[in-house]
Order: structure tokens, then sequence, then C-alpha cells
């Protein structure tokens, strides 16, 4: 077995994370209600009767639109350059972009409408934006604040999902290997590949991200490493129809729900069980599942766990692709089911 490659890093996301992906379709129709939401509240301030609110809602919603989704498109222009400087020079410019889109399109309004106190209405319009995009800009610190927590917590995480291999999984393990040195030496050096990788994997940088090839080689190997120990007790199906094997993901996401599989479903029963793996990339979505037989005398063979490992790696998708991942758990047609799902390609970076 060829040994494999070291693992890439996570992509740097500390400073430009506070820099929202404005070019995505997710932030544009979340500027497009929050600007339309601005525009019916001035309108309920400013108008003396109901009868004049679609007149005047119509002319603020064109004209607050068009200064949320130019500014919107010069933060998205500027990013580039400046994602890379410190927080506070970044919300700086970008409060700058967005006022120099209001000052444009207020200048814009009053030549083309010909309005009459054209200083009035641009001094209004330039104080509500700045008051406004201030808000909006604080948002966005406090979210990034979050953003950044809910990252360290998710590495803790990790490195308390590292540290809980099962120490039986070991013994086995080497004992296994033991036995296949004196039966098929050949075997047995690929079972401490296997075993190496797997070691490796568990203890490399908890900041490290992962490919789903690289997830799905390093289940094979692991289930090859059960499947000596387990023998005909374990019956493993692989499922996975043009996966893109190049999608980025937290690294020890699938390994650990086949070790509950075989540590709750497969070893606890007394007849063979079984472990199908399915992989489907429909609409930039990756779906992958995991489903084992469950122990053939019901609830009272089954293994009492503390469901860590699951929080663990819930908390890490979030962490990394906020609420576009999940994890569910489930029973079907018998069998218990876990479920993960996140995007490809995925450009919140």
């Amino acid at each position: 077995m060829t040994q494999k490659g070291s693992k890439g890093r996570a992509p740097e996301r500390g400073r430009a994370a506070y820099l929202p992906n404005f070019c995505s379709v997710r932030m544009v129709f979340g500027v497009v209600i929050s600007a339309e939401l601005l525009a019916v509240i001035i309108t309920l301030v400013s108008i003396d009767s109901f009868q004049e609110f679609a007149g005047e809602l119509s002319l603020r919603s064109l004209y607050i639109q068009w200064i949320a989704l130019m500014g919107s498109a010069l933060i998205c222009l500027s990013r580039p350059w400046i994602s890379q400087l410190r927080t506070w020079q970044v919300a700086v410019i970008s409060w700058c972009l967005l006022m120099l889109a209001s000052l444009v399109i207020s200048l814009l309004a009053i030549w083309f409408l010909d309005l009459t106190g054209g200083r009035d209405f641009l001094f209004k319009s330039l104080v509500i934006s700045a008051i406004v995009c201030a808000v909006l800009l604080h948002y966005l610190s406090i979210q990034y604040r979050w953003r950044l927590q809910v990252e360290a917590e998710s590495r803790a995480h990790l490195q308390a999902l590292q540290s809980r291999i099962r120490p039986h999984f070991l013994f086995n393990s080497m004992n296994t290997i033991a036995s296949l040195t004196r039966t098929d030496p050949a075997l047995a050096e690929e079972v401490v590949y296997d075993l190496s990788d797997l070691f490796r994997a568990s203890l490399a940088d908890a900041q490290r991200m992962s490919s789903l090839g690289e997830e799905i080689e390093l289940c094979r190997g692991y289930l090859r490493i059960e499947g000596q120990r387990l023998g005909e007790r374990l019956q493993v199906k692989w499922d996975l129809e043009a996966l893109p094997l190049d999608a980025e993901l937290p690294a020890l996401i699938l390994q650990p729900l086949l070790e509950n599989a075989i540590y709750h479903g497969i070893e606890p029963s007394t007849e063979p069980g079984r472990i199908q793996i399915t992989g489907r990339y429909r609409r930039k979505r990756v779906n992958i599942s995991i489903r084992n037989s469950l122990p053939v005398d019901g609830g009272q063979a089954r293994r009492a766990g503390n469901r860590m490992a699951l929080q663990n790696i819930r908390e890490r998708l979030r962490g990394f692709f906020d609420e576009e991942a999940a994890l569910s758990v489930g029973e079907v047609d018998g069998e218990h089911q876990v479920r993960v799902v996140f995007p490809h390609p995925w450009k919140e970076q």
C-alpha cells in the first residue's frame, strides 16, 4: 500500500470571514429583502395616510435597492484586495464603499428627478445611510466573532474526538496483526498500513482539512481492519455514484460514524451484520448515508452511548459549512441510518 501524502490545511478564513460574499445568491437575496424592509419602514414613518403608501414605497424601494445593490457590488469587486487587511480596516473600507454608493445614487436621483431641496435630500440620505451601514457592519462583526468561537469549539471537539479511539479497537487490531503474521504476513502488512493511516489521521493537526476521497479511503482501511477481526460477521456494501472526491470537508467525519455502526450494531449481535455506505452527488450537494443492521434481540443488546461523536461531527460540519450541512440520525427499514449532507463546491471561504 502506498503511503498517503500530507493533508492540506484549512484555508485561512480569519480576516476574510468578516467580509461576507456579496456575490452569492443567498447574500444578494438577503440584501434585497433587508433593503425592502428598510424602504417600508421609512415610508411608513414619512407618509400622512396609507393612500400615499404605494406610490411613496415604489420610489423609496427603487432608490434604496439601487444603493444596496451598488454597495454590494463594490464590496464584492474589492473583496480580493481588502480581505487580507485587518478587521477594522475592512470595516472602514466597506463603510466608505457603501457611503460612496449612497452618494452616487443620491446625486443621480437629484439629477434625474430634478428634486427641489437637493441639499436636504442628499444630507438626509447620507445620514440614514451612515447609520444603517454602521449598524450592518456592527452586526457582521458580531457574526464574525461568533464564527471564530464556533470554529475554536470545533477544533476542541475534534481533539476530543481524536482522543476517543476506543482502546479495545487498538488491542483487537494488534491481536489480529499478530495472528496474521503467522498465517499471512503480506496481509498482516496491509493491516499495519491501514492502522497507521488511521492513527496518522487521528493524531494530525486538528485544523487541517481533508477531502472526500481521503475520508472514503480512510473508511475502507478501517473496515478492512475490522473485517479481519470480525470475519463473516461483518458484511460491507459500497454504493458510491460519481462522487466529487476532491470535495473539501473537515477531517474524521465519516470514520467515527462507521466505528459507531460496528460498536453499536455489529459487535453486540450474535448474527452476521451488514453495513451499507451509499453516496450520491445531486444539485451540488454530497449526500453520504451509512446504514447498519441492528442486533436481532433488539434494544436489550444495544450498547449505551453518550452520542459525543455525533454531536462533535454535527458541530464541526456546522462550523465549516454554516447551516448548509446537516447530519441526521434515524431508522430506515429496521436499520440504523446516519446521513451526512454538505455542499460542493463551497464558496463561503
